[in-house]
């Protein structure tokens, strides 16, 4: 068996079919030998409609052996090494316990509840302090990883999941932008009363992490008025490029590469990406937990990231969330795969390991 990484690049073939044993994507590489390191993250304790993304990271893996490695544009990608930390069963089980929990507070609310009754806030209390618990493993684990000088990425599981990244990542960079691909602008304060909801990751996020300079907001398309009214308020902190508006702008003849230089314009050189599966088109996402109409196609998103890395911007790191498969219809992971292999590249390529 080949000893080092230059050995198994050596005697690789990225045609053939995938070996029992390799890491994500068929690959033959450690994560100690991979350049991409994955933290998945199989929880959805705070969705608020369908269930589903806790199992998105297990089948992402499934379906990811079944992927062809090539990429025109980058055509030895695959050298560069992806690996993926094991689906921690710890976070599954913690899960598994908590999401009941969880709908139980939910139909309290539809009752018309409150979350400080006491018939749910002992549910509210132990959701939020898992809640930070996880913030806070995903952290430390996702700083290990940078101090390795590894490119790191979180795929989930609902949208809360990457926020221990989010801070790991700040505390790497001075300042960076924020690019949000979302049909929603998951911008409201403790949604439906848990702390980190997979509807607030953004709005924690703008209020925690200081150096975010800039947060850009592309392809949303329901939101509520707290949400615009922050956008609103935010003295230009916060621009929002939402999907009804990008449409009405291409139905009058824009097109995308002009809408990718606008979009494009406010961020700054260093470019975190949250990528939440439901801004594509429901066509590409059907199982996803909050489908909404309209939205982006695939390659329109693979286009925008080029041009910020034409730009000369850095992808310093990216969460995939919200991927969820079907009842026997892995065509939702099949989808989230893609996407993250592409956006692992295209992060490494901006910062000059391809």
């Amino acid at each position: 068996m080949p000893s080092s990484k230059l050995q198994k690049i050596a005697t690789y073939d990225p045609s053939a079919f995938s070996l029992e044993g390799s890491n994500i994507f068929g690959l033959p590489f450690t994560n100690n030998e991979s350049e991409v390191v994955v933290i998945p993250m199989p929880w959805e304790v705070t969705v608020s409609y369908r269930t589903g993304t806790a199992e998105g990271p297990k089948t992402m893996l499934s379906v990811s052996y079944q992927i062809d490695l090539y990429n025109q544009d980058i055509p030895d990608a695959w050298k560069l090494g992806i690996g993926l930390l094991p689906i921690s069963s710890y976070w599954q089980k913690k899960n598994n316990l908590l999401r009941p929990k969880a709908e139980k507070c939910l139909d309290h609310l539809y009752t018309g509840g409150n979350p400080a009754d006491k018939k749910v806030k002992k549910y509210y209390d132990e959701i939020n302090a898992a809640g930070r618990e996880l913030n806070d493993w995903v952290y430390k684990e996702s700083k290990k990883l940078l101090d390795q000088g590894k490119s790191v990425c979180i795929m989930g599981g609902e949208h809360s999941v990457p926020q221990g990244y989010m801070k790991a990542i700040s505390e790497k960079y001075s300042s960076f932008s924020m690019l949000h691909i979302d049909a929603h602008a998951d911008m409201r304060e403790a949604f439906e009363g848990f702390e980190f909801s997979h509807a607030s990751i953004q709005y924690n996020a703008y209020k925690d992490i200081k150096n975010i300079d800039q947060f850009v907001l592309l392809g949303i398309r329901d939101y509520s008025q707290q949400e615009a009214d922050r956008i609103k308020n935010s003295q230009g902190k916060i621009v929002a490029f939402d999907d009804i508006s990008l449409k009405r702008r291409a139905y009058e003849g824009a097109t995308w590469q002009q809408l990718c230089q606008e979009i494009a314009r406010p961020l700054s050189d260093k470019v975190y990406i949250s990528f939440d599966i439901d801004a594509l088109d429901p066509a590409l996402c059907p199982h996803t937990g909050t489908p909404v109409p309209g939205g982006l196609e695939f390659e329109q998103v693979f286009y925008l990231v080029e041009t910020l890395i034409k730009q000369g911007k850095t992808i310093i790191g990216f969460d995939l969330c919200e991927v969820a498969p079907g009842v026997n219809d892995d065509w939702d992971s099949i989808v989230g795969a893609r996407a993250l292999y592409r956006l692992a590249n295209l992060m490494a390529k901006s910062q000059g390991k391809l």
